[in-house]
């Protein structure tokens, strides 16, 4: 049994860290001290009962959050095959919020998700146009990515955006993302490596802007420094900090 922050619905953060396909459970993942996922898990699962405390995050035009879940899968338009996962999702009266949280991934060794013929279908719609460029751009070369996985998020746009249709709701992609000075080990993380991934983040979302599915990358720093300010949250974001450590700076 992982050891979770106090005050936390742990029955309801492991229903659902079991029916994702990460397999962070079974697999000891979550046991990790870089675990990406025992911080998300963490950090939002305090929202599972009470998602009215939840402030809007920085920058994300949702309005008042009704509920949130952890493990959300974002289905494509089709049955069969694998569909985006997302870290958490949240929903307002207006917005489908999906969150992709990130720690130590982007300053790992490169392992890139691809596109296969499936994803190349008349069905994402004139708005997403610029997203499905992107990935043409990415599977013929002519852009590539390094320490963002950016075909990780266009699988999960499409997903978004899919969701989104069918409940009537606009749509918001949060690319949340730590910067961490050490790596558990004590070893500094590449400043290099940190400055690259702040400008492939830019990049993309360069090239995304004005789609439907709005794109919205945020530090882990800057949502902590948000919930810090609420007396409500305090506490949390406290314990938070105190658990996982550096996380970075806010933007």
């Amino acid at each position: 049994m992982p050891e979770f922050l106090p005050d936390l619905p742990q029955e309801r953060i492991i229903a659902a860290l079991s029916r994702a396909p990460g397999n962070e459970l079974r697999s000891g993942k979550l046991d990790s001290p870089e675990s990406s996922a025992a911080l998300v898990a963490n950090a939002f699962g305090w929202f599972l009962d009470r998602p009215a405390l939840l402030p809007p995050l920085p920058g994300v035009p949702a309005g008042v959050v009704e509920t949130v879940d952890l493990e959300v899968e974002m289905r494509f338009p089709w049955s069969g095959g694998r569909h985006p996962w997302l870290d958490v999702g949240l929903v307002t009266h207006t917005t489908l919020v999906g969150i992709e949280s990130k720690r130590y991934e982007p300053f790992r060794p490169a392992k890139q998700t691809g596109f296969s013929e499936v994803y190349d279908r008349p069905v994402w719609g004139p708005n997403m146009a610029r997203y499905t460029a992107l990935a043409h751009d990415l599977i013929a070369g002519e852009v590539g990515f390094a320490a963002l996985d950016a075909a990780q998020l266009i699988k999960h746009a499409y997903g978004l955006r899919t969701r989104a249709h069918k409940r009537a709701l606009g749509a918001v992609l949060v690319y949340l993302y730590a910067e961490p000075a050490v790596w558990a080990s004590g070893k500094p993380v590449d400043p290099a490596r940190k400055a690259l991934h702040r400008q492939e983040i830019a990049q993309f979302a360069a090239r995304v802007a004005g789609d439907e599915v709005v794109f919205v990358a945020l530090p882990w720093a800057e949502v902590l420094r948000q919930w810090a300010g609420v007396p409500a949250l305090a506490g949390h974001a406290a314990r938070v900090q105190a658990r996982f450590g550096d996380l970075g700076r806010a933007a």
